[in-house]
């Protein structure tokens, strides 16, 4: 806080004030030579004025180049001093009506110096205003008034003013101190007030989790640094606005104790976060509830770690299942199929028999590729671990699968965006193109009507970012959740392993793997490999990874597990 005896504004005050009262004094002073027989001499007088308004205009520059304020202090009010003497004696001396200033010239002295020197500059004003007096009366001076007066007359009116300019003098002293003491207790209170404010807003700039405070009606007040974070805005942009506008989920109800729910936020960059919210309300003991405190944490990778968790469960009773029954089931159905086909060898079949056996051999062939993909997903992989540029397998991948597009007329586009000349990682390629294969034949199911499928690579922080984009009908949330677990499968015929193995084998990659979709806006389905260099050794076959899948990003997509 600037204390309110800050030299310089007092100074600057001064000045302005000065002019004002002067302007003031001019205007009524010709007012009344105007309207009234004058006494004294218009002309001295305005030139008087017009010297006092000069030496104001000088003190105004000189505040802005000298910062020593209390010598400048001193400087105005004796000046001040003289001036009104002049004035004084200008406008008729004992007879002058403007005598009243020397007391607003020791109030300023009393506000800008030491008590000391409010005294002196009131002995100050009596002598020189004596003086004028005295001097005017026994004509050593030109008198200024035609008006004469008896000597004890005079004597009386130096005595009053004596009198008058000391207890002036005493009282503004008083009550300036008074003032002064006032001024230093505010700034210490002011001071302690800011101290515990800003330690108030460092403690909740301080605090991780988010929090937000909202009026009654719900909109918000204040928004701390970690809610910004969490929330990907500034805090100045939640100002005002409603706080349920901000989830897609309603928010827990406040009630008399702290309630909680978990809600979900679409951050700018389409993914979508889990938070648990606590809400309760926001009560001053003197003023009762005046809005509500919202307090959150960042759920996203633990609800993230125990999907992954279940999907994990689940892969490895999945694969405990197929490698106890895959080869069971095997045999019979070796028979079936054998049986089958000298059963279609019999000359005098009908037609509707022929169909029968058809049907046996088309679903045996099915069942047999469901196993296949069983013992493929069951079976403990050895890879091959190298420096191998995925750009190739990229190309190759997708020249087959144009080539094939086309034989079938399709319809569907496939779009490239590589940005680069090479995309390094350390994998087993022959996976990596399986990997490939298995997420672009999905799209390509998912646009049954024609479409297109955008590949790209870009390098992303560290790891390498291929995207497959396609302009299918996307997928619903529900799916989306669990679409990297088997048998999730929306196409006629799919086994629903296609995307479990991609998963599976991104683990092995300690690579990454999530889907984005919304229903009717297509999906895309995103890998991330941590960058290497052709340079880097061979890495250990059969290396298990600590990889993550992120399909808590399942925030827009549309495909299906085949």
């Amino acid at each position: 806080m600037q204390s309110m005896f800050d030299g310089r504004s007092w100074l600057s005050w001064l000045v302005k004030v000065r002019i004002l009262i002067l302007t003031l004094v001019l205007g009524i002073e010709l007012a009344i030579a105007q309207l009234t027989p004058s006494t004294f001499s218009i002309k001295f007088f305005v030139t008087a004025i017009l010297l006092w308004y000069a030496i104001s205009a000088f003190y105004l520059l000189l505040l802005s180049i000298w910062s020593h304020y209390r010598l400048q202090s001193l400087l105005q009010v004796i000046s001040d001093v003289a001036m009104v003497t002049l004035v004084v004696y200008a406008t008729g001396a004992a007879d002058s009506s403007l005598n009243f200033l020397y007391p607003l010239v020791i109030i300023v002295a009393c506000i800008l110096l030491p008590q000391v020197w409010a005294y002196l500059v009131a002995a100050l004003a009596f002598l020189l205003y004596g003086a004028v007096l005295d001097l005017s009366y026994f004509g050593s001076i030109p008198p200024s008034s035609s008006t004469h007066i008896e000597f004890r007359t005079l004597q009386a009116i130096i005595l009053v003013n004596l009198f008058a300019y000391m207890g002036v003098a005493y009282l503004a002293g008083r009550l300036s101190n008074k003032l002064r003491q006032v001024d230093v207790k505010l700034k210490d209170t002011s001071g302690a007030l800011e101290n515990l404010q800003a330690l108030h807003e460092n403690i909740v700039e301080s605090i991780s989790s988010g929090l937000i405070t909202t009026a009654l009606d719900g909109h918000i007040t204040l928004v701390n640094g970690a809610a910004a974070r969490l929330l990907q805005r500034p805090a100045s942009s939640f100002i005002g606005e409603g706080v349920q506008t901000l989830f897609l989920d309603l928010l827990p109800l406040p009630g008399p104790v702290p309630t909680r729910g978990e809600v979900r936020f679409v951050a700018g960059n389409n993914f979508r976060k889990t938070f648990r919210v606590v809400v309760s309300s926001l009560t001053i003991p003197e003023r009762g509830t005046l809005g509500h405190v919202y307090t959150f944490d960042d759920l996203t990778e633990i609800r993230r770690l125990e999907r992954e968790v279940r999907i994990q469960d689940k892969l490895a009773a999945v694969g405990r299942l197929a490698a106890a029954i895959a080869h069971e089931i095997r045999n019979p159905l070796t028979s079936i199929a054998g049986s089958v086909n000298m059963l279609s060898e019999i000359p005098n079949l009908n037609t509707e028999h022929r169909q029968l056996l058809q049907i046996v051999t088309r679903e045996s062939e099915r069942l047999n590729a469901i196993i296949t993909d069983f013992l493929a997903y069951s079976r403990n992989k050895q890879y091959q671990f190298a420096a191998v540029d995925m750009l190739p397998l990229l190309q190759d991948t997708l020249t087959l699968l144009q080539h094939r597009l086309v034989k079938e007329n399709s319809g569907i586009t496939v779009k490239k965006h590589f940005d680069m000349r090479n995309a390094i990682v350390q994998g087993d390629g022959d996976k990596l193109k399986q990997v490939f294969w298995n997420i672009c034949e999905n799209a390509i199911r998912a646009m049954k009507t024609g479409g297109t499928l955008t590949v790209s690579v870009e390098p992303f922080e560290d790891d390498w970012q291929i995207s497959f984009a396609d302009t299918g009908p996307g997928i619903n949330p529900q799916l989306a959740e669990k679409i990297f677990e088997p048998f999730q499968s929306q196409f006629e015929g799919g086994t629903g392993l296609g995307l479990a193995i991609v998963y599976q084998i991104m683990q092995a990659h300690d690579g990454k793997v999530w889907a984005r979709s919304r229903p009717g806006q297509g999906c895309e389905f995103v890998l991330r490999i941590q960058r290497a260099t052709a340079s880097e050794p061979i890495s250990l076959l059969g290396k298990q990874p600590s990889a993550v899948n992120d399909g808590h990003a399942i925030a827009v997509a549309g495909g299906a597990n085949g």
